[in-house]
This record gives C-alpha cells, sequence and structure tokens, in this order.
C-alpha cells in the first residue's frame, strides 16, 4: 500500500529483524506494531533511539493497554505517532504526512 503511494519499503517479521533493517536501511521514519517477537515496538524504536535520537516512529496496536506510559512518554518527548488498530490507508497516509510535511 505505502509502495503504490511512492514510499521506499522494508518489511520485518519481529523486532530484531526490524532493528538489522534499520541498521541496513537507515530510514528516516519508523512505522512498527508494538506487540512483536523477540522484542516489541517500543524496544526496538529504543534501540534505535540510542543511534538516532530523532528518529521517527509510529506505533500500531490493536491493544495497547500494557504500554501506555511507554507510549505516552514516545510521544510527549518524541511527538511519535499511534494509530489503533484497525486504521485506515488514510489515517496511515495522514500519519506519516506529519512528518513529511
Amino acid at each position: 500500500m505505502l509502495e503504490d503511494e511512492g514510499y521506499e519499503v522494508r518489511v520485518a517479521n519481529d523486532g530484531k529483524e526490524g532493528y538489522l533493517a534499520y541498521l541496513l536501511f537507515g530510514p528516516d521514519l519508523v512505522i512498527t506494531d508494538i506487540q512483536m517477537p523477540i522484542k516489541s515496538g517500543i524496544e526496538l524504536i529504543q534501540l534505535i533511539r540510542h543511534l538516532d535520537p530523532g528518529v521517527k516512529a509510529i506505533y500500531m496496536s490493536g491493544d495497547p493497554g500494557r504500554f501506555k506510559a511507554a507510549l505516552e512518554e514516545e510521544r510527549n518527548r518524541y511527538h511519535a505517532c499511534f494509530l489503533a488498530k484497525p486504521f485506515s490507508k488514510h489515517d496511515l497516509i495522514n500519519s506519516i504526512s506529519k512528518w513529511s510535511g
């Protein structure tokens, strides 16, 4: 869907693959599910922030409850976005355009 909009995309199946993809690709924006195997999306972004404190992040989840405090910190400190599942293509594109526009 994002490639159809002209974005270059890399996909990872878990937090560890996501971190390796970040290291190889070096994106300006990371879109991550919060609940993933091996490392959560929160843990993934925390690892990335050690290298790039200014990395832009969009988190998504159908059940963000146990990550509420970490998401609040991400919003307040880094202006990260959160999308509740299910979300529309329009919602995703609007969140991405916040960072690029």
